[in-house]
């Protein structure tokens, strides 16, 4: 395994994972704010639309060397994996709202910064962050485990 290549794969990987954010974000907010919907469904909806976009973008810009198998076998074992992350994802977001909540209540901000939109996207921030490990090691070591 090449290091260099494998910081360049990890940086890619981040860059279309920031991509995913957004639109994971986006989508969330959408749900949530704008349509009222309740967080956690949104939470889910919004996380299959970001498996959606991160696959494609992977594939094809991430990981273009990784052929050997086909788009659809990789897209089921893509979406295993980040199925996997989303059930890490989702009982820890969950229960950081409430934490985030309660912390930014008594921060001293402004209540339009301390919000429950607020709360609701810094528990959500974390709990990306943490299946980010996850989707990354596993994905390189099960999906594209073709690439040199």
């Amino acid at each position: 395994m090449n290091w260099t290549s494998e910081g360049k794969r990890f940086v890619k990987f981040l860059v279309v994972g920031t991509i995913g954010a957004v639109v994971d974000f986006g989508t969330f907010n959408l749900l949530t704010a704008v349509l009222n919907l309740p967080p956690v469904p949104s939470s889910v909806a919004s996380f299959i639309a970001a498996v959606i976009n991160n696959f494609l973008l992977n594939r094809y810009w991430t990981y273009p060397d990784s052929r050997s198998k086909s788009a659809w076998r990789q897209f089921v074992q893509f979406a295993a994996i980040n199925t996997v992350g989303l059930f890490i994802r989702t009982p820890l977001f969950a229960f950081l709202i409430p934490v985030w909540r309660e912390f930014l209540a008594g921060s001293g901000l402004p209540a339009s910064l301390a919000g429950e939109q607020t709360a609701r996207n810094a528990a959500l921030a974390c709990a990306v962050l943490v299946v980010l490990v996850w989707n990354f090691v596993v994905n390189r070591f099960w999906t594209y485990n073709d690439v040199s």
